[in-house]
């Protein structure tokens, strides 16, 4: 990391002011001008703090290992030490509230594994949220060449964290709380106090930055927020944020739609400073076939075949959207001479193991308030007014199944009272674990289900074996095969995909 020496003289002056419901400014001042964001970008930190812990990479508890170069940062800092251990919650508070340096690049280091990687994460996650003139270098804003961003960015930033994540938004709010190892007090608690209605939400200071602040209030029912670049003090800073939250009061109407923005959507690959290649998808059905095209040149066939992969992919998903499948009974009836036993250890077909390409999740806590330790009950209303948190659903990265050669042609299975079809083998037969989807009304609609799951979680059921068995309430959609890791992690995954699902062992 470069950091580069700033001579003593005034930061450049930028101020936004915006009517948060609607979006719409209402004062501008050198709004596009790209400065030194200071702090500010630790608002970006903490979102894609909450997102991680939204889509299940990482818990509020889980704890950290402090690397040489967190406990190594500058003031302002918690005081982390390097190889000591803290809970993702404490990192999260320490960075809002006291504005921790240490604590922004241990969270970095948490999510992404290095600071260099979370920074490419943050540019990615800047595009996805209409900051278009906002490049970042680190998660904590300590100057560094090209580290820059612009009022107009950071306004949008903070109108993100409040409207994006309502049920963390209270932290900036704090005027201290407790971080683990320390309590930490709250670097905005002046405005807090001195303005009616201010609620939060960070500060920043460098030399080459200036006294920087974004701000929100609120007042029966309208909600500004503002924000100033180059303060030449604290105090100074504070009073014109007062002076443009009175502004913004005085112009912005009584009544406003408020137009809250959907939760950003990752598509493509960039470089350092661009999008990485994660995708988030709203939905898991697939839209269009991933056939590749045939190769150019005269040796080339006029039209491509298919991979065996897809063809047999294509098959099932026919087979599924097919005409109902005969009953039961017909079953029983039509394989009354049932097929020799594979071989193999409990009937299954030895698949080549897959390699671990896509981490899965662990299992994703409740979206409580971040002063909600186990052994204390959450604040109330710290989840108040989370619509769109639930509806976004993670995407798995494409990963490339098994061949078909390794799997199995598929085997029914007829048994007088409980009658069970293979439509798919799992890996091993020393698995005893899985996931049910829960009971369907009929044996199609079972079977789709457990074939739209497979295909939406490419990567997460590859070994698992699918069966649809016959029970009192129903048809229950099963996947079978998996280790008790692999189902809680598994489960907790759809979970965070609101998928209705639990977990099953030897005895069930």
């Amino acid at each position: 990391m470069t950091v580069v020496a700033t001579p003593l003289r005034a930061a450049p002056y930028a101020a936004m002011v915006m009517d948060a419901r609607s979006g719409e400014v209402l004062h501008s001042r050198n709004a596009d001008t790209r400065l030194h964001p200071a702090s500010l970008i630790k608002m970006m930190t903490l979102y894609i703090a909450f997102e991680a812990v939204r889509l299940g990479e990482i818990t509020l508890d889980t704890p950290v290992r402090i690397s040489d170069r967190a406990a190594a940062e500058p003031p302002s800092k918690l005081g982390l030490r390097a190889g000591s251990t803290i809970r993702f919650r404490y990192l999260i508070r320490a960075a809002a509230i006291r504005s921790a340096n240490d604590a922004a690049t241990a969270i970095a280091e948490a999510i992404e594994g290095s600071e260099a990687a979370f920074a490419r994460r943050m540019n990615r996650t800047a595009r996805a949220l209409g900051m278009t003139r906002t490049t970042f270098r680190n998660a904590h804003g300590l100057t560094e060449e090209g580290h820059l961003s612009t009022a107009h960015d950071m306004t949008i930033m903070g109108r993100r964290l409040f409207y994006d994540y309502p049920e963390y938004y209270n932290i900036f709010s704090r005027r201290e709380d407790d971080a683990g190892i320390a309590t930490v007090r709250n670097t905005n608690r002046a405005l807090l106090a001195a303005y009616r209605g201010a609620d939060g939400i960070k500060t920043g200071y460098t030399r080459a930055a200036g006294f920087n602040l974004v701000a929100s209030a609120e007042r029966d029912g309208v909600r500004i927020l503002a924000t100033v670049f180059g303060g030449r003090s604290t105090a100074w800073r504070n009073q014109r944020i007062m002076e443009l939250f009175d502004m913004g009061f005085a112009r912005a109407p009584a009544n406003a739609r408020v137009r809250r923005p959907d939760l950003p959507r990752y598509e493509g690959g960039g470089e350092d400073d661009g999008p990485v290649g994660r995708t988030e998808r709203l939905s898991g059905l697939v839209t269009r076939s991933i056939r590749p095209q045939p190769r150019p040149g005269p040796q080339a066939p006029a039209r491509a075949p298919a991979p065996d992969l897809l063809a047999a992919i294509e098959e099932a998903v026919g087979e599924a959207l097919a005409d109902p499948p005969p009953t039961p009974e017909q079953e029983v009836a039509a394989n009354a001479q049932p097929r020799p036993a594979p071989q193999g250890a409990q009937g299954a077909v030895a698949q080549a193991e897959m390699p671990d390409t896509v981490p899965v999740p662990r299992p994703i806590e409740p979206q409580a308030a971040l002063d909600a330790d186990p052994a204390t009950p959450a604040l109330p209303g710290a989840g108040a007014d989370v619509q769109q948190g639930a509806q976004v659903a993670p995407l798995a990265s494409l990963v490339v199944p098994p061949r078909p050669a390794d799997v199995a042609e598929p085997e029914v299975v007829a048994a007088p009272l409980e009658p069970e079809v293979v439509t798919r083998a799992s890996s091993t037969g020393s698995r005893l674990y899985g996931v049910s989807l829960g009971a369907q009304p009929s044996h199609h609609a079972a079977e789709r289900l457990l074939l739209r799951t497979a295909l939406s979680e490419i990567g997460t059921f590859d070994e698992a074996l699918r069966r649809v068995v016959r029970r009192n309430g129903g048809y229950e959609a099963r996947f079978q095969g998996l280790t008790e890791d692999q189902a809680a992690r598994a489960c907790a995954r759809l979970a965070a995909r609101n998928i209705t699902c639990e977990t099953f062992g030897p005895a069930s």
